[in-house]
């Protein structure tokens, strides 16, 4: 039984001073909540159950970041393209690869060694090596932490996002950031806790699974936004309809969907209660989500900073100037997606990995260089978390004898970290000469995700949710570990 959070749900075992106080808290806090919603028309029973997911913050200790931003690669980038140079493929260009790592996924041909065509240059005071498709965000080498010893359980894309952000291999988990919203609340209860932005040319596999709350009620799944027009479909009021008019029918649906949530055999439903605090939140995004995004009032400058001006990097830049305006406001966690759709759209570069990776990484190197910037000069950077990588990365080896593609690679990749809470200007860990398996300080996905929830003031060993007859936590039954050597 986990001392440190309380439950709700739980119905086993003893209760703890801190639970007690946690629980008495959280009466007195809700009683002006209780009788707003009582005279508008919800019952005391929907009340009760209808939690915020605004809790009171109950980090476990003093966070180095308030807020995270996850920059999610969707399909896989290479790992000896981008942040992990390997100058024996040099040597061994065209050789047959004869280690021990499994490789090949769904039967295709395991090709020869092939190196990398992108030059590895050393940048800031600290010499990170960095290669040449990432020219901008190089100029932020001293506060990048790679992780060049990254690994996971699983090739396959579905699977392997799912573990990237829920900590699992299946779907029904939680995600990353649902278990943040739901550990540390919210900052501003007129935007969601939780934000995702999806690429336009298609959602990761595996779709909204990525991005729910799994077995915990509903309000912490996080909200789609979308990087143009407005963030949510039917979010503006329709013409001729007063507020007047708006706030009288909400309060008639949250009559009748507290009457159904009063149920005893329907109590436990978190999507009731979860749809009736989105209700309520949509009416009051209803001017500032629309604020949020849009980008009228920012200068000419600034949207040629983030390159909303080129067609190629215009959609990644609105989302990570949005990005930085969701920050501002005090959004815990957002998670914007490169790639989407069909596999050519995505970093993963089956066919031809170098093309495609020039492509994608021409897409969000000036964006994500942009907010990195704007971060520092607002005051947000000792606030914010940055994690940049995707769901696994790629062989050493080239797809076949003619095709300069790369497959899945699980055994060893790359992931960086920065912002607060982060020593950057540096790489931690490493793979084998040609770049296939984490060989030193190797590094599983949930001792990142442990490592996360530490820079965000929990502790994964103590941040549970009782379900299943178990304190289910982000990090598993196994023993993980906080990667000190991220730690500034």
């Amino acid at each position: 039984m986990n001392p440190n959070r309380f439950s709700p749900h739980r119905t086993l075992g003893a209760r703890t001073r801190r639970d007690f106080l946690a629980q008495a808290g959280g009466g007195f806090a809700s009683l002006a909540l209780v009788d707003l919603l009582t005279r508008s028309g919800v019952s005391l029973a929907a009340a009760a159950s209808a939690r915020s997911p605004a809790l009171p913050p109950l980090p476990h200790f003093r966070p180095k970041a308030k807020r995270a931003v996850f920059l999610f690669m969707n399909g896989g980038p290479s790992q000896v393209d981008t942040f992990d140079p390997k100058p024996a493929l040099v040597r061994w260009q065209g050789k047959a690869y004869t280690g021990d790592a499994k490789v090949g996924s769904n039967g295709r041909p395991v090709g020869r060694l092939m190196p990398s065509p992108f030059e590895f240059q050393r940048h800031g005071q600290s010499g990170l090596e960095i290669s040449s498709l990432f020219p901008h965000t190089a100029r932020f080498a001293d506060d990048l932490c790679v992780i060049r010893s990254m690994h996971s359980d699983t090739a396959a894309h579905a699977s392997g996002c799912l573990q990237m952000n829920s900590g699992r291999v299946f779907i029904g988990h939680p995600s990353l950031g649902a278990w943040l919203s739901y550990g540390l609340g919210l900052e501003n209860e007129n935007l969601p806790g939780f934000v995702v932005m999806t690429d336009p040319r298609g959602g990761p596999i595996g779709s909204a699974s990525n991005w729910s709350a799994g077995y915990m009620p509903a309000a912490y799944q996080g909200t789609l936004f979308r990087s143009a027009g407005s963030p949510l479909l039917d979010l503006a009021t329709p013409p001729g309809t007063t507020d007047r008019t708006q706030r009288h029918a909400l309060d008639l649906l949250n009559e009748l969907n507290g009457q159904h949530l009063s149920d005893p055999a329907r109590a436990q439903h978190s999507e009731i209660a979860a749809r009736m605090a989105s209700y309520e939140l949509a009416y009051r995004m209803q001017s500032s989500a629309g604020e949020v995004v849009d980008l009228g009032r920012e200068s000419a400058a600034t949207l040629e900073r983030y390159g909303i001006n080129d067609r190629v990097t215009a959609d990644f830049g609105r989302k990570c100037l949005i990005t930085r305006r969701l920050l501002e406001r005090g959004v815990r966690f957002i998670q914007l997606y490169s790639g989407g759709g069909h596999i050519e759209d995505t970093w993963d570069g089956h066919n031809d990995c170098l093309n495609n990776h020039r492509l994608h990484a021409a897409e969000t190197d000036r964006p994500i260089a942009a907010l990195m910037g704007d971060l520092k000069q607002l005051g947000l950077w000792d606030e914010t978390l940055l994690i940049w990588g995707g769901e696994f990365g790629r062989t050493p080896t080239s797809e076949g004898v003619d095709k300069p593609g790369r497959d899945h690679n699980w055994h060893g990749f790359s992931m960086w970290l920065a912002g607060a809470g982060v020593r950057g200007g540096q790489a931690i860990g490493a793979t084998d000469e040609f770049g296939f398996k984490a060989v030193e300080q190797p590094v599983h996905v949930s001792d990142l995700h442990a490592t996360i929830l530490h820079l965000m003031g929990l502790d994964h060993r103590l941040l549970s949710y009782f379900n299943g007859g178990l304190d289910q936590r982000l990090t598993g039954v196994v023993e993980r570990n906080v990667v000190t050597q991220v730690l500034a």
